[in-house]
């Protein structure tokens, strides 16, 4: 989401090149991304034309995401998850990344004004165009993805298999929507593990936001309360015991929770993929766990169910 502003394209391709020779498989973008000068209807693209000269003679390598359904123009079918505009925004994303199959293709938000039956039919025919090989969802809950899978079973129409969610160990509105994609072989992965950079340690109660970061250069990240303030310098003293940094632990957290199968990290730096990347390895307690639940509680458990 980073490329374009303030990633250009040169940095951008040496960053993936650089984390593709580290291991990593698995890049995610979205037809709408181009960087902190994005706004509200804005064309976007540019990450994908980016992504497409970083993967050329490169594509087998990596698992490629990219999503559908944020609005890029002010037209009638320029957001939204019609089937005219599923189709032919797949198509366009498809010539930006210079392939001709997105390994996995999301659903970047609901779309209130569009049955799902709508949305699963043009992906069915993304599948048999072989366009898209799999299919996935952004910002969805639980019970959506129940009604997904419902309709998917019943018209023999393509399953979502994936979900991302807004999650860090900050935030955890999802976390009982966990165990339900566990359960149905839903695998998550959260676009906010770090909280949007306060999760990396750069930023410090009472003073300025470091130049360079995305509090000092974008209008996407607000200054924390000292509440959360609190409960960061607490989590980062239970990473030093583990002999991690903060972004290290709150990565490692991340994957530690139910149903996870990767991470989405947005970088503007080789050094933040490597660091990502020692996250990733780390693997934490139970006794760990339990004490970062006390330090950041996940939501009540569902009501207990009563038996006679």
């Amino acid at each position: 989401m980073t490329f374009g502003s303030p990633v250009g394209k040169e940095d951008a391709i040496r960053i993936v090149h650089g984390a593709m020779d580290l291991g990593i498989n698995f890049i995610d973008t979205a037809n709408v991304y181009e960087g902190y000068s994005r706004f509200m209807g804005s064309s976007g693209g540019v990450s994908e034309d980016i992504l497409g000269a970083a993967l050329k003679g490169r594509r087998e390598e990596v698992v490629l995401a990219t999503k559908c359904g944020a609005p890029n123009g002010k037209g009638t079918h320029d957001m939204g998850l019609t089937a005219k505009t599923i189709l032919r925004e797949l198509d366009a994303s498809l010539t930006r990344l210079g392939t001709d199959y997105i390994d996995l293709y999301h659903v970047h938000w609901p779309d209130a004004q569009t049955p799902l039956e709508t949305v699963l039919s043009a992906m069915e025919t993304a599948y048999r165009q072989g366009k898209v090989r799999a299919f996935g969802v952004s910002n969805h809950f639980a019970w959506q993805l129940c009604e997904l899978l419902w309709l998917a079973d019943k018209r023999n129409w393509p399953k979502v298999v994936a979900s991302q969610i807004p999650f860090s160990l900050l935030r955890r509105d999802y976390q009982n929507d966990l165990e339900f994609c566990r359960k149905h072989d839903i695998g998550v992965t959260p676009w906010q593990a770090l909280q949007g950079g306060l999760l990396t340690g750069k930023y410090r109660r009472g003073a300025e936001a470091p130049a360079g970061s995305r509090m000092a250069d974008s209008s996407w990240l607000a200054e924390p309360e000292d509440a959360v303030f609190d409960k960061i310098e607490a989590t980062e003293e239970l990473a030093k015991e583990q002999g991690l940094s903060l972004t290290q632990y709150a990565l490692a957290w991340a994957l530690s929770q139910p149903a996870m199968s990767s991470l989405i990290v947005g970088v503007k730096s080789m050094t933040q993929v490597e660091e990502a990347v020692k996250g990733a390895e780390a693997v934490l307690s139970g006794e760990v766990l339990d004490r970062q639940d006390a330090i950041t509680p996940p939501p009540p458990n569902n009501p207990p169910v009563f038996t006679r």
